[in-house]
């Protein structure tokens, strides 16, 4: 009879971090996340104070009240989370090509 490996530890948490970083090394990525995230967000919070108003009372439900606005404020938190990377990246970026471009300058300036 054939034995399983043993399930390896923290394997979840592995792919989690692998998962984020691919998210955040790749623009495209990152930015449909950030756009797919702010929109549930302002969808959630427009059915919210609008259709879903009478079931979320506070003061009939106050878990489904506090359970459903805190999940909408963890969307706009990592929406807002996301965009402060992706200008962090960007300015990296941004340095890190100006410095090639005036490396280049600089090389065919000496070669003149």
């Amino acid at each position: 009879m054939e034995s399983r490996p043993p399930l390896e530890r923290l394997w979840m948490a592995r792919f989690s971090i692998q998962a984020t970083q691919g998210i955040i090394r790749d623009r495209g990525a990152r930015r449909k996340i950030m756009a797919f995230v702010l929109g549930a967000a302002l969808v959630m919070m427009a059915v919210g104070l609008t259709t879903l108003a009478p079931w979320l009372e506070p003061h009939e439900h106050p878990g489904r009240f506090l359970f459903f606005w805190f999940v909408c404020g963890w969307w706009t938190l990592t929406a807002f989370l996301l965009a402060i990377a992706d200008l962090l990246l960007l300015r990296v970026e941004r340095k890190r090509t100006r410095k090639e471009i005036e490396d280049q300058i600089s090389g065919s300036q000496e070669k003149d």
